[in-house]
């Protein structure tokens, strides 16, 4: 292969991949994170394996949609005031 050819052929995908990297992270700003305030909980599940021996762990959380309810989950509970 000619040397020449490689080199413009890789500046070539590192231009096509800045672009795209350009693109993605200009357009991941518009989305908006997270989801709406609402009422209720959003019900994460989570689950580990830890290969082949069947073990693993699997857990479930509740996290509530209310950004006030979200907020006290931090609160210690000797510090409360409802």
């Amino acid at each position: 292969m000619n040397v020449i050819f490689v080199v413009i052929l890789s500046i070539l995908i590192f231009v096509v991949t800045l672009i795209i990297a350009f693109i993605s992270i200009r357009n991941s700003r518009t989305l908006g994170r997270g989801s709406l305030p609402g009422k209720g909980v959003h019900v994460i599940d989570a689950h580990y394996s830890s290969g082949a021996g069947g073990g693993g762990h699997s857990s479930t959380y509740t996290v509530p949609k209310d950004p006030q309810e979200y907020a006290k989950c931090f609160v210690p509970r000797g510090k409360q005031n409802d």
